[in-house]
């Protein structure tokens, strides 16, 4: 789980202000970081099939997410995926 003080420096860095939680730069750098706490997790429990199944629906999401910000501003998905070093 991410602790509440990662999460306001995650807001704090891609938001737009303290209480911007919506927008998808922030909900994409939340999965991100979910995701590599995640993935670390599975490296020394590799038996753990429910934490796969929702690593690969975190993934999911922060792809739509990711795909949504393609189409609407190609700048800013630029931005993040440089900033968050995802790769395409």
């Amino acid at each position: 789980m991410i602790s509440k003080d990662q999460k306001l420096e995650l807001i704090d860095q891609f938001g737009k202000s303290k209480a911007d939680t919506g927008t998808s730069e922030v909900q994409i750098a939340i999965f991100s970081t979910r995701i590599k706490e995640l993935t670390e997790h599975l490296k020394i429990h590799n038996k753990d099939h429910s934490t796969r199944r929702g690593l690969l629906q975190l993934v999911g999401k922060r792809r739509r997410l990711l795909n949504y910000l393609m189409d609407t501003d190609i700048e800013r998905y630029r931005t993040i995926i440089a900033e968050l070093g995802i790769r395409k």
